[in-house]
C-alpha cells in the first residue's frame, strides 16, 4: 500500500452525507476551542458513531475496516510496536503478510504516525482501520503489566539482598515511590485492573511467592517470584491499610484506597499466617465503574419488574440469599441505589463497607470495639430511617432485629447464605426466629449464582458430551435436540479461556398467603412443596439451562450451578 494521502475526516463525513454543513461548522468551532480531535467532538456530541467514522474513511481510501473484537489478535505481533507509541498512534500491528505488516489504526489519514510505525517496525505497512474504543480496549489487554511484575519482583530480590529492611523508615521516606517494593505494587494493581481480576491472592510457598487473580470466578496464576520478597510485600501492604506490621501470628482485616488510570479502586485486604508466611488477599471493589441497576445485572427483565415492585413496598424483610461471591451485595446495592432519593433516609449495616453511594448513611461494623450488627442495627433504628440494608444475617439477635424492624413500618434489605430460596425461611426458623415473625415480615426471597458468559470474540457451536446431553434431556426433554449449543474456543479477548465476563442466574420466591401458610406447618417438606409451586419451575437451575440454549454459557457452566444446588 502506497503511503496515504492527507484527507478531511470533516468533509469525508459531509460526502458519506453522515454528517451536515452545519454540524461540521459547530464541530470544528468546538475544537478550536477545546484543542480535542475532531472525530471525538463528533462522536461526544452525538452526530456520528465510531462505527460511522471508520467505514467512511475505509471506503473513502479504499482500506479495510476491522472489528477488533471479533479479530483473533497475535499478541508477540503487536508488542513489535512499543506501547506508548501503540497508545499514541491508537495503533496495533495485526498480521505479518510476508514483506509487509497490516497495521490496524484509528486515524489513517494521519501521516506522520504512518512514517512513524514503519520506522519503528522496520517494514513496509498496510493500513486498516479499526474503532478508537476497541483499539484501547485491546492495548490494555495486550500490553499486560507481567514483564514489568516479574522485572520489578527480581529488583526488590536483588535490593533486599540479605539485610533486614526497616519498611517502617520506608514509609517515611519521601522518595517511595522509586522503592521497587512500590513498583511491583504498582504494576501488580494495573495489571489486576486491565485483566478485571476480582481479587489478588499473594501466596507463600516453600520456595516461590506466588501472586494469582481471580478472574470472572477463577483463579489464574499471574507470576512466581522469590520467597525472600514475601515477608517486604506484606509489610508494605499492611502499612498501607494501617494494620499492625509487628502482629505475623494473627489475621488481620484492612482496607485502603488506591487510584490506577483516573479510577478509584478500594482494596479490601485480608492477612493470615500460613506455614511459609503470611498470606494476603486483597479484594478490588472499582468504585468509578461500578453501574448500579437492576437491569444492568444479568437480571431477566420479567423479574425485575417483579423485584422492582417488591422493594418498592414500604416495609417488610426482603433477603438476597447464594455463597460467597454469588453478586448479593451488588444486587442489594442495585436495589438501593434506584431507592435513594430526598424523601428517604437509608442506612446500611456493613462488615465493611463495599459500595460508597452518595445520599446514604453507610456504617462500617467493628467486633473490636464491639460495634456489632445488632448494636448498630438497634442504634440504626432510632434515627428514624425508612430503609435499612443488613449486610448479613449473621446471628440470632441480627435476625430478629431485622424483621422486628420489618414488621414496625421499616423497609429492611438483606443477605442469608442460603442454597436456594425456598429453604430459606426455614434457615431463619433454625436460627431461632420465631414462625410468626418470618411469616408476617419476610416479603421476599431472591436467590443467585454466578456463571461465565462465553466471549464473544471465539464463538463456535459446540456439540454436548453424551454426559451433558443425558442431562439436557433430563431439562429440556423432547426440545433437547432442537436446541443449538456454544462455547469459546479461546481467543486474545478471553487470554484463552472462552469466557470474558459472568452474569446473574436468578430465582425469587414471593411470600404469598399460601406460602404463608404453609410456613406455619411443622414438616418442613409440605412448607418446601409449596414454595416450588410459587416459584412455578422459575428456579436457578432453569435459569441457567436458558443462558445456555440462548448462548450465552456453556452447558458445562449450567450443570455447575445444577451441582451446585445438589450438594
Amino acid at each position: 500500500m502506497a503511503r496515504p494521502e492527507k484527507v478531511r475526516l470533516g468533509e469525508i463525513l459531509v460526502q458519506e452525507k453522515l454528517l451536515s454543513e452545519e454540524q461540521l461548522g459547530m464541530a470544528l468551532a468546538e475544537q478550536k476551542r477545546t484543542g480535542r480531535k475532531l472525530g471525538r467532538v463528533f462522536v461526544e456530541n452525538g452526530f456520528v458513531t465510531e462505527e460511522q467514522i471508520s467505514g467512511a474513511l475505509a471506503h473513502q481510501l479504499a482500506i479495510p475496516f476491522i472489528h477488533l473484537k471479533f479479530y483473533n489478535i497475535n499478541p508477540d505481533l503487536v508488542r513489535m510496536l512499543p506501547e506508548t507509541q501503540a497508545r499514541r498512534f491508537r495503533a496495533l500491528v495485526l498480521e505479518d503478510r510476508r514483506g509487509s505488516l497490516l497495521v490496524g489504526i484509528s486515524d489513517p489519514t494521519d501521516l506522520f504516525a504512518y512514517d512513524e510505525i514503519a520506522r519503528l517496525v522496520k517494514q513496509n505497512i498496510e493500513l486498516a482501520v479499526v474503532n478508537e474504543t476497541e483499539v484501547l480496549a485491546a492495548i490494555d489487554r495486550i500490553y499486560r503489566r507481567t514483564e514489568e511484575i516479574t522485572e520489578a519482583a527480581r529488583e526488590l530480590e536483588q535490593d533486599l539482598g540479605d539485610s533486614f529492611v526497616d519498611f517502617g523508615a520506608l514509609a517515611a521516606n519521601p522518595g517511595l515511590e522509586e522503592a521497587p517494593i512500590v513498583k511491583l505494587l504498582q504494576s501488580v494493581f494495573d495489571d489486576a485492573t486491565q485483566v478485571r481480576a476480582s481479587d489478588i491472592h499473594i501466596e507463600p510457598q516453600e520456595s516461590r511467592l506466588q501472586i494469582r487473580f481471580r478472574i470472572d470466578g477463577v483463579l489464574h496464576l499471574q507470576t512466581e517470584a522469590d520467597i525472600k520478597i514475601a515477608t517486604p510485600l506484606a509489610l508494605r501492604l499492611k502499612l498501607m491499610s494501617d494494620l499492625d506490621i509487628s502482629e505475623k501470628r494473627l489475621p488481620q482485616d484492612g482496607r485502603f484506597a488506591i487510584k490506577v488510570k483516573q479510577q478509584r479502586i478500594d482494596v479490601r485486604i485480608s492477612t493470615m499466617p500460613t506455614q511459609y508466611g503470611e498470606s494476603v488477599v486483597m479484594r478490588l471493589l472499582n468504585q468509578g465503574g461500578t453501574t448500579l441497576r437492576l437491569d444492568a445485572i444479568g437480571m431477566p427483565p420479567k423479574l425485575v419488574k417483579r423485584f422492582r415492585a417488591i422493594v418498592q413496598r414500604p416495609n417488610g424483610l426482603v433477603l438476597v440469599t447464594g455463597p460467597t461471591g454469588s453478586g448479593k451485595t451488588t444486587t442489594l446495592y442495585s436495589a438501593l441505589a434506584e431507592l435513594n432519593s430526598l424523601e428517604k433516609k437509608l442506612i446500611t449495616v456493613e462488615d465493611p463497607v463495599e459500595y460508597r453511594l452518595p445520599g446514604i448513611n453507610q456504617v462500617q461494623v467493628n467486633e473490636k470495639i464491639e460495634l456489632s450488627f445488632a448494636r448498630v442495627l438497634r442504634s440504626a433504628l432510632r434515627q428514624d430511617p425508612d430503609i435499612v440494608l443488613v449486610g448479613e444475617m449473621r446471628d440470632q439477635e441480627t435476625a430478629q432485629i431485622g424483621l422486628r424492624a420489618a414488621m414496625t413500618g421499616h423497609l429492611v434489605l438483606s443477605t442469608l447464605h442460603t442454597n436456594d430460596a425456598a429453604s430459606t425461611p426455614l434457615r431463619l426458623m433454625d436460627m431461632g426466629v420465631p414462625r410468626y415473625m418470618v411469616g408476617s415480615s419476610l416479603q421476599a426471597v431472591l436467590a443467585q449464582r454466578l456463571v461465565r458468559v462465553i466471549c464473544e470474540s471465539c464463538t463456535v457451536p459446540h456439540q454436548p458430551t453424551p454426559a451433558e446431553h443425558e442431562w439436557l434431556r433430563y431439562e429440556l426433554l423432547e426440545h433437547v435436540d432442537k436446541a443449538r449449543f456454544f462455547h469459546g474456543k479461546g481467543c486474545s479477548h478471553c487470554n484463552g479461556m472462552g469466557y470474558r465476563g459472568r452474569t446473574g442466574v436468578y430465582e425469587l420466591l414471593e411470600m404469598t398467603q399460601a406460602v404463608v401458610d404453609a410456613s406455619n406447618h411443622p414438616d418442613p417438606a409440605h412448607f418446601l412443596k409449596a414454595a416450588q409451586q410459587e416459584m412455578g419451575g422459575a428456579t436457578l437451575r432453569r435459569h441457567a439451562v436458558q443462558l445456555a440454549v440462548q448462548g450465552r454459557t456453556t452447558v458445562s457452566e449450567a450443570m455447575r450451578i445444577s451441582n451446585q444446588l445438589e450438594d
